[in-house]
């Protein structure tokens, strides 16, 4: 895959001219983001500091999934999100955005196109389950996938893109054959991004916390169409689980969760650096 091919974007662009001629944590410290508005541009460096995207599910009008005591997918995510994001800002070597860092509601095409007006090197969203068996608990992490690579993703993808209708990518502006070239360079290329990505989730996670049988696993969600944006869609465990939605509400399990997403995102960067 080479090393750290961060400008992967710069090449998609040269081809497409040759051929047509929240809240940010910066370092350990966290300045808010009007809604809406993209982030400066950092002055060119050697090497510039990866950007990740991390986006809490839900919020809002939409609480995403309930557990029957009443508890929130929405409140649970945000603040594992919020934990994950201080975990990797801490490190000094991540720019790191959150979609929503309040309890508002984004559509989901607005969360694909923040991570790309970002510029986002990886972007991951954070989701709670709930399933029709309780007795199902675990974490789980989706790639995107045309077809879903069983029922209950494809169940989970369904509940998940109810929430908006979705989105489209722009290329008006671009020759039909560029676009569909372009789209299919990035596309593989993060696609395979996205896998490896999703293996460091488990590898990290499978001695921390309880996972779902064949933790992962694949399908359509529209928050992971980006098509040049290594994405995954984590489910941190279900709140259809009476005890799994105990720990989901605790403090000291979703610290433990944020660490191990971290150590995933750290894995993962250094996989990119030795291949």
């Amino acid at each position: 895959m080479g090393a750290l091919d961060y400008g992967r974007r710069t090449m998609l662009r040269l081809l497409a001219l040759g051929a047509v001629s929240g809240l940010v944590f910066d370092g350990a410290a966290a300045q808010p983001a009007a809604r809406g508005a993209v982030p400066p541009l950092r002055p060119p460096t050697a090497r510039r500091q990866p950007t990740i995207v991390i986006d809490p599910g839900h919020g809002g009008i939409d609480p995403g999934a309930v557990s029957p005591s009443g508890n929130y997918e929405k409140d649970i995510v945000l603040a594992t999100a919020g934990l994950l994001a201080s975990q990797l800002a801490a490190a000094h070597r991540y720019r790191v955005l959150l979609t929503r860092s309040t309890d508002e509601f984004i559509p989901l095409r607005d969360r694909v196109a923040r991570a790309r007006a970002w510029k986002a090197d990886l972007f991951l969203s954070i989701h709670a389950d709930a399933l029709p068996e309780s007795e199902m608990r675990g974490l789980s992490v989706f790639t995107l996938s045309a077809e879903a690579s069983d029922r209950v993703a494809a169940a989970v993808a369904t509940r998940e893109n109810r929430a908006d209708l979705v989105a489209g990518i722009d290329l008006a502006r671009q020759p039909r054959e560029v676009g569909n070239v372009l789209i299919d360079l990035a596309r593989r290329q993060s696609g395979n991004l996205s896998i490896l990505l999703a293996r460091k989730v488990v590898d990290q996670l499978v001695r921390e916390v309880v996972l779902l049988e064949h933790p992962q696993r694949s399908a359509d969600f529209v928050v992971l169409t980006a098509p040049d944006v290594p994405s995954v869609l984590v489910e941190l465990g279900c709140l259809s689980n009476p005890q799994e939605e105990r720990l989901l509400r605790q403090h000291a399990y979703q610290q433990k969760l944020a660490r191990g997403l971290a150590r995933a995102v750290e894995a993962y960067f250094a996989m990119r650096i030795v291949s």
